[in-house]
C-alpha cells in the first residue's frame, strides 16, 4: 500500500510543515512496494543497458528513467522516447534540441546513448542519481494529489536552478521560464500577472515579467532569483498569493497550481 503524503495546511504555514516533515514522509513514501521494486530493478539491470532500444523495451526501467525527469506521461510513447534518447545532443537539429521542453534534452544527456562519449549507464553513481531524482519527483507527484500548490513549491528550486544554470542570454532565460509550466505558474502568481498576458506576443510578455519583477523585488532578470534572498521572497509571495487565490468566488476555485495540474502534466 502506497503512503499518502500529509500536506494539511496552505500558504507559508503549509510550506514550513512540509519542509520540516519531508525527509520522514518521503522515506516512508519511497518504501512502498511499487517504488522500491522499481528502484531495485533499476540498480540491478541498468548497467547492462547500452542502447535506447533496450531501455524503452523494459517498461520498469523506462518508468524510472522517465519519472526521474518528470516525463511519466510518455511511458507509452516508446518510439518517440527512443528517438529522444538516441539522437546526438551535439547536433542543433536533433529532436531533443528542437523541443521547447528541455526535459527531453536533459534525459538524452543523462543517459548518453546518442553522443560521442557513449552511454553513462555503467558509471558508478549513475543508478543512484537517477533513482534519487525518480523518488523526489514521485513524492512531488503524490504531494500534488493532496495539495497542488505544495507540488509547485517543492519542484521550484530545482526547476529554476536548471534554467539559471544554463548558458543562455537574459531574454532566453525569461522565455524558458514562460515555456516551463510550473516555473511560469510560480512567477505569474508571485508577480500577480493575469492569465490574459499569456495571449500577448512573447516580447510583450517579456516586458511584463521584467517590469513586475523590478517593481516588486528590485531585480529584473531570472538569474537574480537564483540568490537565496530573492528566491525566498519570491516563494513567500507565491504562497501568500496562492492562498488568496484558492479562496472561492461564486464557488469557483482560482488556484494557479490547480489549474496547471488539470491542464497538462507538470514539467518538473
Amino acid at each position: 500500500m502506497t503512503y499518502t503524503p500529509v500536506a494539511p495546511l496552505s500558504g507559508s504555514a503549509g510550506w514550513q510543515f512540509l519542509q520540516r516533515t519531508r525527509a520522514t514522509q518521503q522515506e516512508t513514501f519511497v518504501a512502498s512496494p511499487r517504488l522500491s521494486r522499481n528502484a531495485e530493478a533499476f540498480r540491478e539491470k541498468i548497467t547492462g543497458i547500452t542502447t535506447a532500444e533496450q531501455l524503452v523495451n523494459d517498461r520498469q526501467l523506462l518508468e524510472v528513467a522517465l519519472g526521474a525527469f518528470g516525463l511519466d506521461e510518455d511511458i507509452n510513447n516508446r518510439f518517440f522516447i527512443e528517438k529522444m534518447l538516441s539522437d546526438n545532443p551535439a547536433d542543433p537539429r536533433s529532436l531533443p534540441n528542437r523541443m521547447s521542453d528541455k526535459r527531453y534534452l536533459a534525459l538524452n544527456k543523462a543517459f548518453g546513448f546518442g553522443d560521442a562519449i557513449g552511454p553513462r549507464t555503467g558509471f558508478p553513481d549513475f543508478a543512484e542519481r537517477i533513482i534519487a531524482s525518480y523518488e523526489d519527483r514521485q513524492f512531488e507527484l503524490a504531494v500534488g494529489d493532496v495539495n497542488p500548490t505544495m507540488r509547485l513549491a517543492l519542484g521550484f528550486e530545482r526547476d529554476l536552478g536548471n534554467i539559471t544554470g544554463r548558458t543562455l542570454s537574459d531574454d532566453a532565460k525569461w522565455f524558458t521560464v514562460m515555456a516551463t509550466g510550473p516555473v511560469r505558474a510560480v512567477f505569474e502568481t508571485a508577480l500577480s500577472i493575469p492569465q490574459s498576458v499569456g495571449a500577448l506576443d512573447l516580447d510583450r510578455q517579456l516586458v511584463e515579467f521584467r517590469t513586475r519583477a523590478q517593481n516588486l523585488f528590485g531585480v529584473s532578470e531570472v538569474s537574480d532569483f537564483a540568490a537565496p534572498e530573492f528566491q525566498d521572497r519570491l516563494m513567500q509571495r507565491f504562497l501568500n498569493q496562492e492562498q488568496l487565490n484558492t479562496s472561492t468566488f461564486d464557488g469557483t476555485p482560482r488556484s494557479a497550481a490547480l489549474a496547471i495540474l488539470q491542464a497538462r502534466p507538470l514539467f518538473g
